[in-house]
């Protein structure tokens, strides 16, 4: 049995594609539309990075771990970023299939890996796009609030909370604008790709200018004592210190989960082996030096022990009236990037169900594509349905942990895939190849695992608890109706 659990999917060219993809994947990919350019790919990430670590993350990470200092944070998450950047695009061009991490770990590492890693991508992408709704309703509700139609904290507010551990009742009854923004965004991606892409491409570009407007206006009002100490000393595990910058940049990865979430629409891209490496490298880029700018605006702004809200962005310009008029702006660009950054989430979650499903690891409803709209519809359903779940009931600090922590294990799985592959199929064409292997991959791996590692400390329990569940669905289902194990 051990041998079957650590089987491998063969990988072969794929003459539609030019390139290798999974063996018996031909028939369902087809059932997917090639539409995506490398342009909108390329937005696809920003879409999905630009947003959640501006507009929501940072403010969490700033005031409670890292001070100041999370521009290193974004810094050091970015560098473990580019390790597995490098491995993604290798991965996407040679296999350009939907999936992500989950397929690659089936060609290299094994089915129970795939397995293992495909529930981790549940963490990343579903507990991600609620986390941004939680954002989402935070910042919609401010500018509600603008016009005196706020709605009340028993339905703008998750109803549990994690403090010391515990769960807690916050007296809330559930984030209603979180689950609506989680419903309209998932009617959109039931409608089709092109469709989601497209309005993707028009949000990016709204909140990219709203952004700029934030840092050159927002520059001229900053404080350079708000800088010091740039490092705060350290009070206790995780909190400040060169510790706390570490743990900082292990919750500010959660903003980096976009170029990840471009990898899953390799089976959609139009020429996936020039264009994935250029939407996956060029998006982390891109994002990497417009977080370092507004963070620092951000922490210069107001002292970064305030900042630990839903919504810091606008809570630093509600300290400064001169630029009550940037708020504004600034809210309705978050509510667009934010909706753009779920947009992604929920379609990277269905297709890298779509995958697992095709395989026979879950159920064939996951994998079912609507007749007229080419997209995984019943999938898109259930991950709409559960997102919304979980972004009216849960608060935003337990969700994004979370998700960064399925990030961080997904990206070590892709960085060990590349080395793995390079030895057992050297013979594959590579149409975009790792520079330095035997280095940048062990390095991605001890970068990620370390992240890790800073965010299990305190959460083990519930990570090893989603782990367990994962096990006893896969040996309760999926070993047994394993398609490449039944020849399928």
């Amino acid at each position: 049995m051990s041998n079957s659990l650590f089987v491998t999917k063969p990988v072969q060219p794929a003459p539609h594609v030019d390139a290798g993809e999974l063996h018996g994947d031909l028939k369902g990919e087809a059932t997917l539309k090639r539409t995506l350019t490398a342009t909108q790919l390329t937005a696809l990430g920003i879409g999905a990075t630009i947003g959640a670590g501006i507009f929501v993350i940072s403010g969490q990470a700033a005031a409670e771990h890292a001070g100041p200092a999370i521009i290193l944070s974004f810094v050091i998450a970015s560098i473990a970023c580019a390790f597995a950047g490098l491995c993604y695009a290798e991965f996407a061009a040679m296999l350009p299939v939907s999936g992500s991490a989950y397929s690659y770990a089936y060609a290299t590492l094994g089915e129970i890996v795939a397995w293992f890693i495909g529930w981790n991508l549940v963490l990343e992408y579903l507990f991600a796009a609620s986390t941004v709704a939680v954002g989402w309703s935070g910042y919609f509700n401010s500018l509600l609030g603008t016009f005196g139609l706020g709605l009340p904290a028993s339905l703008a507010a998750a109803p549990f909370n994690v403090v010391d551990g515990h769960v807690v009742y916050t007296g809330g009854y559930i984030n209603l604008p979180a689950v609506a923004i989680v419903a309209a965004i998932s009617a959109v991606c039931y409608v089709g790709i092109r469709q989601s892409a497209m309005l993707n491409s028009a949000i990016v570009a709204i909140k990219v200018v709203v952004i700029l407007m934030f840092v050159a206006f927002g520059a001229r009002y900053v404080d350079p004592a708000n800088w010091h100490p740039f490092i705060p000393e350290n009070q206790g595990p995780g909190k400040f210190g060169f510790e706390g910058v570490v743990r900082g940049a292990a919750l500010v990865f959660f903003a980096y989960v976009g170029f990840d979430a471009v990898s899953t629409a390799a089976g959609e891209a139009k020429n996936p082996q020039r264009d994935m490496p250029i939407g996956l490298l060029g998006s982390l880029i891109l994002t990497t030096l417009i977080y370092v700018v507004v963070a620092a605006v951000l922490t210069g702004l107001l002292p970064f022990g305030q900042l630990a809200t839903p919504k810091p962005v606008a809570t630093a310009l509600e300290a400064h009236p001169e630029l009550s008029w940037l708020k504004l702006f600034i809210e309705v660009g978050a509510i667009a990037g934010l909706s753009s950054v779920i947009l992604v989430q929920l379609v990277g979650q269905s297709r890298v169900f779509y995958a697992m499903s095709k395989d026979r690891l879950l159920p064939p409803l996951f994998s079912r594509v609507h007749p007229k709209f080419h997209t995984p519809y019943k999938s898109t359903v259930v991950v709409g349905i559960a997102a919304a779940i979980l972004a009216g009931l849960l608060p935003i600090g337990l969700l994004g942990e979370l998700v960064s922590m399925g990030t961080l294990l997904a990206f070590t799985t892709v960085c060990a895939g590349v080395l793995v592959l390079r030895r057992t199929r050297p013979d594959l064409p590579r149409p975009f190849r790792v520079w330095m292997p035997g280095l940048i991959c062990p390095l991605g791996v001890v970068a990620c695992l370390y992240l890790f590692w800073q965010s299990f400390i305190q959460h083990w329990s519930i990570i090893l608890g989603w782990t367990a569940v994962g096990f006893l669905i896969y040996f309760a289902y999926s070993y047994r109706h394993s398609g490449l194990r039944n020849g399928g």
